[in-house]
């Protein structure tokens, strides 16, 4: 039998009506969330990042910190750059995080001797805290094969890694690259099967908004089916925010474009949403 899965929520940042960011939203976010999964995946792609002041990303780590412990946050510190991912990695470590997490090189393309050294300078800057390197090719523009991730964590002592999208469905591939590192599924649609493909867990955008959906999974695998209904509902910021608002914990305001519901998909979350509070 496959171990119970493990979730680390990527929750979204919540944003006042005019787009200022709003602690005390965020902060209840994170306490309802912390109380439910494993722990915390914030600024990253859900939270938003590129929109985000460092001083801004900054304030979230500590919010979650204090809200999750520093043993449930992984502090999302990417950049497109290994200076501004260094200087933001130092930061967060001075915080008390002890797990950090930076997405590849985006924009301008990467060699596999320059993903190395990217990495390498975030754990020289910060040598405390655990290392995950984040893939996300569709986002970024720079796939990153099982081969060379394993090449690359070695050399730059990572702990594992998130692998989302299309990097995603090679999940075992990632697995067996690299024993004894942790891998996560930024696909969180069947949190079963990526246990079952010998992943650490799910980091999920979805689990923010249902976070008690994800947490009965643990023990009731016919929660599953509760899920599919809201894998069917999309994954976009934009739905996340939309069913938290609902649910009543801040604004659905977002400073990219993420997507917001049509009518009909707004009005089956909001049932769904409805259906898991009564």
């Amino acid at each position: 039998m496959s171990p119970a899965p493990v979730v680390f929520s990527a929750v979204p940042t919540l944003f006042g009506a005019s787009g200022e960011l709003d602690p005390d939203a965020n902060r209840a976010l994170y306490k309802l969330v912390a109380g439910l999964v494993d722990g915390l995946f914030v600024a990253g792609t859900t939270g938003e990042f590129p929109a985000l002041e460092d001083s801004e990303r900054l304030a979230l780590f500590e919010l979650a910190l204090a809200e999750a412990g520093p043993d449930r946050v992984i502090a999302h510190v990417g950049a497109p750059d290994a200076r501004h991912a260094s200087r933001l990695a130092q930061a967060a470590a001075a915080l008390g995080a002890e797990r950090i997490a930076a997405i590849t090189p985006y924009y301008l393309p990467a060699r596999p001797d320059e993903l190395t050294a990217h990495y390498r300078r975030i754990r020289d800057a910060a040598p405390g805290p655990e290392l995950y390197a984040y893939i996300f090719p569709e986002r970024t523009g720079l796939p990153v094969p099982p081969p060379l991730f394993a090449q690359v964590a070695e050399a730059a002592g990572l702990a594992g890694a998130k692998v989302s999208g299309s990097a995603s469905a090679d999940l075992a591939g990632y697995v067996a690259s690299a024993p004894g590192l942790r891998i996560f599924s930024g696909n969180d649609a069947n949190p079963a099967a990526t246990m079952r493909a010998g992943g650490a867990g799910v980091i999920s955008g979805r689990s923010s908004a249902y976070p008690e959906v994800y947490a009965a999974l643990r023990h009731q695998p016919g929660e599953q089916a509760r899920l599919d209904r809201i894998v069917a509902l999309g994954a976009s910021i934009g739905r996340i925010k939309h069913a938290l608002g609902v649910r009543g914990l801040g604004s659905t305001a977002a400073r990219m474009t993420v997507d917001p519901p049509a009518p009909d998909t707004a009005a089956a979350i909001a049932a769904e949403v409805a259906a898991l509070l009564a």
